[in-house]
């Protein structure tokens, strides 16, 4: 099913019906097993997804999902919810998205190298030709985009690569930054305030959420809470993010000692706050949870972290709410320019990576913000509306439709 219920859409903007059955459904959809022998000679097993939603805008850009439970499902979401991203901002990519469905936790080095080689041989010709561009993403890392382009020898069949690699400074950094610039502009545009002293919740503290956090905290706001898979911490006079950085773990476990109250993650949902930032996983927020939110608005760090029932609940209660597929398309401006400065030669520094995320964010912010107040709809539909019109108007250009 489709994470955009177009009947909805239709009230706004123009779906032509033959644009409808494209959009409905994926372009492409590749079952694979990726098999690898293990040191002690034992046979490692896992399902690989690759999908490819929709390319009318440029090739398929996504990241490598490794994890034991990931489904052909989830890959599907996620390659159509980077379809809308890349479209809402203008970046000229469509939506594709990997799953491999391994537990890396029990690979050594050289047996997780290994893998990623073998997924680069199951993708080689797609890979070759700029078909697909992946990128790190939940249980992926640098390193294995480095491993990618060590098989490939092509600096573009890849973002997210290590700076010394042909990455890009700021890459890691950047869907953080992104999110945290989104909630400065929320907190502007419509709590009419500024980022001191404004208290900010932020679920999840891996890449994204610690990252978020500590821009957030740069920028005068107060972090009240934050979290990890085992529970969250609390303090109203807010948290060290510096310290707690630090104090992660490499399992993403923190630890914030005795100067935080422990919680869980529904009640970190439940904090009053001014911004509630779920920068974890798809769907914590349901039509139980979201009822319960006391946050002044919500800026999804995470993809999909907001139900179709959660976010008619939060609709009802007038929390507004700044949609995934702007609030962290930072990772993807950063891998476009990643990706553009390896066809061309350019070189970009962090200072500059950051200045253009801010201002592709800028600029859409202020182009859903301006339709949200004419047509008196939520941002939410605001974003699609222009993320699915982008896309359509492309396949009118392509002769598609």
């Amino acid at each position: 099913m489709s994470s955009i219920n177009f009947d909805r859409l239709s009230q706004w903007i123009d779906i032509p019906p033959n644009a409808r059955k494209l959009l409905e459904r994926s372009e492409r959809q590749i079952i694979l097993n990726l098999n690898i022998r293990s040191a002690a000679g034992d046979l490692v097993m896992g399902d690989m997804y690759v999908v490819y939603h929709n390319t009318a805008r440029g090739p398929a850009k996504g990241g490598i999902r490794i994890s034991p439970t990931v489904t052909l499902e989830e890959t599907c979401d996620l390659a159509e919810r980077m379809v809308w991203k890349t479209s809402l901002v203008k970046i000229p990519f469509g939506g594709g998205k990997s799953g491999i469905c391994i537990d890396t936790s029990k690979l050594s080095l050289l047996e997780r190298n290994e893998m990623i080689r073998e997924y680069v041989h199951l993708l080689e010709s797609d890979l070759l030709h700029g078909v697909y561009i992946p990128a790190p993403d939940l249980g992926s890392r640098p390193s294995d985009m480095a491993t990618i382009y060590g098989q490939t020898h092509i600096l573009t069949s890849v973002t997210g690569k290590p700076t010394r690699v042909g990455g890009l400074p700021g890459r890691r950094e950047a869907t953080g930054r992104g999110v945290a610039h989104s909630v400065k502009l929320a907190l502007e545009r419509i709590l009419k305030r500024g980022l001191t002293g404004a208290t900010a919740a932020v679920q999840g503290f891996g890449n994204v959420g610690s990252w978020t956090a500590k821009f957030l905290r740069d920028m005068g706001a107060k972090i009240i809470a934050t979290s990890d898979v085992t529970g969250g911490w609390y303090s109203p006079k807010g948290l060290d993010v510096d310290d707690l950085m630090r104090q992660t773990d490499a399992s993403g476990t923190i630890t914030a000692g005795d100067v935080a109250d422990r919680i869980s993650n529904r009640e970190l949902l439940a904090l009053k706050a001014d911004v509630l930032v779920p920068a974890a996983v798809e769907n914590v927020l349901t039509q139980e949870t979201a009822s319960k939110v006391n946050a002044r608005m919500i800026v999804e760090g995470a993809n999909g972290p907001t139900t179709n029932e959660a976010d008619e609940v939060l609709e009802r209660a007038g929390v507004p709410a700044i949609p995934d597929i702007l609030a962290n398309s930072g990772g993807v401006i950063a891998s476009y320019i990643e990706w553009r400065n390896a066809k061309s030669g350019s070189i970009t520094d962090r200072h500059e990576v950051f200045e253009a995320i801010e201002g592709v964010i800028t600029r859409t912010f202020d182009e859903i913000e301006t339709l949200a107040k004419e047509r008196k709809i939520s941002y939410r539909r605001a974003a699609e509306c222009v993320a699915v019109e982008e896309v359509i108007g492309a396949m009118q250009d392509r002769g598609w439709i």
